[in-house]
């Protein structure tokens, strides 16, 4: 095994991981109108690159390709390397059905009938 690679071999190798890791993931940060690609995602953060991302904080929509699948509260955690990591500080999931508040009782009618 090689444990010593020339510099470029390295960053060449980054680059096709980070180039691959960006095609298979559909994850999307939506700041008003703006969209940047998430890098990495994970329970109770994620990260964008520090090149496309600015320094966000507040609410932000995460997609995943046309799925909305949460609204976030975050914050800007760190910046390790080339990622900005942001923390949420809320993450709600969001649903297609309004909640109820009431037990559905299952011998209601269906349809009405109404006489001719």
């Amino acid at each position: 095994m090689i444990y010593d690679l020339p510099k470029e071999v390295l960053e060449g190798l980054n680059k096709a991981r980070k180039e691959d890791y960006s095609k298979k993931n559909r994850l999307r940060v939506m700041v008003g109108d703006v969209v940047f690609p998430v890098l990495r995602y994970w329970e109770s953060g994620f990260s964008l690159d520090v090149k496309v991302a600015p320094k966000l904080r507040g609410f932000v929509d995460l997609y995943d390709g046309a799925d909305h699948l949460a609204q976030c509260l975050i914050v800007l955690s760190s910046v390790k390397g080339d990622e900005r990591i942001f923390e949420f500080k809320r993450h709600t999931q969001v649903v297609e059905e309004v909640p109820i508040d009431f037990e559905k009782r299952n011998d209601l009618p269906v349809a009405l009938i109404s006489s001719a």
